[in-house]
């Protein structure tokens, strides 16, 4: 019998498969991303992490236990002190001041998929949360090893070194974490499925929006 991820992951096969071979992730690994497209993309997922943090320290205020309470946690302190400094560092790298993307507007698919995961953290409960928030996690990883061999012939190191953070056993261990959380919840897949299946759209319409450097129309 599959488990809840497991369905979710054949059910929405057709949407994940151009998540993963979308032009902006192909040529991110490949090295063939045009350096504004990256800057752009790096900018409106810091303020998205954000976004996140807040989300995953309501899910553990809603959580069904202290061990689950505990999770959420960390994974709202990974996203603060991992992935929130590794961003700093790179936007180092590519000569960006925190100040500026503070003060920069998220993009409108920037701001409605943090508005759905806001909404589901308020209106909601612990584990749809949670099954919310994993989509976002999930690609990443699957992204990274779907595209792992073009880093091969990758010669700009910022590309390289940001794809490899998803490599890693620290983030394969995190998405593991996630997805048993989502396996272990009592609610029924079908009232769980329209969640994931919101967030998994907007994780491709955030990539192809950082592809497009997409502005407000007005």
């Amino acid at each position: 019998m599959k488990s809840i991820t497991e369905y979710f992951r054949k059910e929405y096969d057709r949407i994940w498969e151009k998540i993963l071979n979308h032009p902006f992730v192909v040529q991110l690994y490949s090295g063939k991303l045009p350096l504004n497209k990256f800057k752009y993309y790096v900018i409106q997922d810091f303020n998205y992490l954000v976004g996140v943090t807040r989300v995953l320290c309501l899910a553990a205020s809603k959580s069904p236990s202290l061990d689950y309470a505990k999770k959420a946690l960390e994974l709202a302190y990974g996203t603060v002190t991992g992935e929130m400094e590794n961003y700093i560092k790179l936007l180092n790298e590519l000569d960006i001041k925190l100040e500026e993307v503070s003060g920069i507007e998220p993009n409108p698919t920037n701001t409605a998929y943090m508005n759905f995961l806001a909404y589901v953290g308020y209106v909601t409960d612990f584990w749809t949360t949670m099954t919310a928030f994993l989509p976002c996690a999930w690609t990443y990883e699957e992204i990274a090893e779907r595209n792992k061999f073009r880093l091969e012939t990758n010669d700009v190191e910022t590309y390289r070194k940001w794809c490899s953070i998803y490599l890693s056993k620290e983030y394969k261990d995190l998405v593991k974490m996630l997805r048993n959380i989502v396996d272990e919840s009592p609610l029924e897949p079908m009232t769980l499925k329209p969640y994931f299946f919101t967030a998994l759209r907007y994780e491709y319409m955030f990539w192809d929006a950082a592809y497009r450097e997409e502005t407000w129309p007005i």
